[in-house]
């Protein structure tokens, strides 16, 4: 494909990054895709892109390198060491890294990146599997505003709502500012419906009638059909809402930010992932309160 845009290389094709890397190519992006599963590659190839046999090979050639995995170790090992980011990209590269990981991790990256003459921003998203399918997300950027101008164009494509939040790490304490309030709507909309269910009333109806008021919420809009049908298939998982918990108390411990609630519901998430949930959606927090008022699940 010849055109005046970008070669972009994709790194981590998951639940995020195989919608998200195709958005890309139906916006006219060369995008090779490198992931640890094959059929994941595969299917980036079928939608358009290319694939690539190792991280070497994909960012290689790549003007933009974007990567999408789960957790800061993730991150460290597919950037660091002789196979990873840093020893194989071109100087004057620029990596966004999209993953939600600790501020420090991102800090880190953007100080050792620049060793290699590679820009970093952090860019980490909200708006779950359904945000990334229709390109809606929210991405709260941290970096360069001269960086940040660069990748907005291709930001464009993936999201809605694209801001520049501060230095190096402010994408990541942001998305740890999101992690909590969702975490805490989810559990304070878990409460309501077994409380409304318990009472005997329409649960449907309850709960378009508190969506239309000051208790609607995007959160409400996206899990009611989770809540009515006890559907949990992932869309974000709690193994990954534990980890971004996690993220916030403790960089709220570094700054000396109390997070009375969001502790409690941390804690819940991590009860919940001990009882084998890890797997489901956040949105099966509901488990977690009917196991308290007393219904086997």
């Amino acid at each position: 494909m010849s055109n005046n845009l970008p070669k972009v290389a994709w790194i981590g094709l998951g639940i995020m990054g195989s919608p998200m890397s195709e958005n890309l190519v139906k916006a006219g992006y060369d995008v090779t895709g490198y992931t640890l599963e094959q059929d994941k590659v595969d299917r980036l190839v079928a939608a358009g892109g290319n694939g690539a046999s190792s991280i070497a090979d994909a960012v290689r050639d790549a003007d933009v390198v974007i990567t999408m995995v789960p957790a800061s170790p993730q991150v460290e090992a597919i950037a660091y060491g002789p196979d990873g980011i840093l020893e194989n990209a071109r100087r004057g590269a620029l990596l966004v890294d999209m993953s939600s990981i600790t501020p420090q991790t991102s800090v880190d990256l953007a100080k050792n990146a620049a060793e290699k003459g590679i820009r970093v921003l952090d860019a980490p998203v909200s708006g779950g599997e359904a945000g990334a399918i229709e390109a809606v997300l929210s991405i709260m950027v941290g970096g360069e505003q001269a960086d940040f101008d660069a990748a907005k164009p291709l930001l464009e494509a993936l999201g809605k709502t694209i801001v520049l939040c501060g230095p190096h790490g402010s994408g990541q304490t942001v998305k740890a500012a999101n992690q909590l309030i969702v975490a805490v709507n989810i559990q304070a909309c878990a409460e309501a419906v077994v409380f409304l269910e318990k009472s005997g009333v329409d649960l449907a109806a309850a709960l378009d009638v508190l969506n239309g008021g000051l208790a609607g919420s995007t959160v409400l809009t996206r899990k009611k059909g989770n809540f009515l049908k006890r559907d949990f298939a992932p869309g974000f998982r709690i193994d990954l809402h534990h980890k971004d918990m996690g993220i916030v108390t403790d960089a709220a411990r570094n700054v000396g930010a109390a997070l009375p609630v969001g502790g409690v519901v941390a804690q819940l998430v991590a009860s919940l992932r001990a009882q084998g949930d890890g797997g489901l959606d956040h949105s099966a927090l509901l488990r977690s309160v009917e196991r308290l008022s007393g219904s086997q699940v």
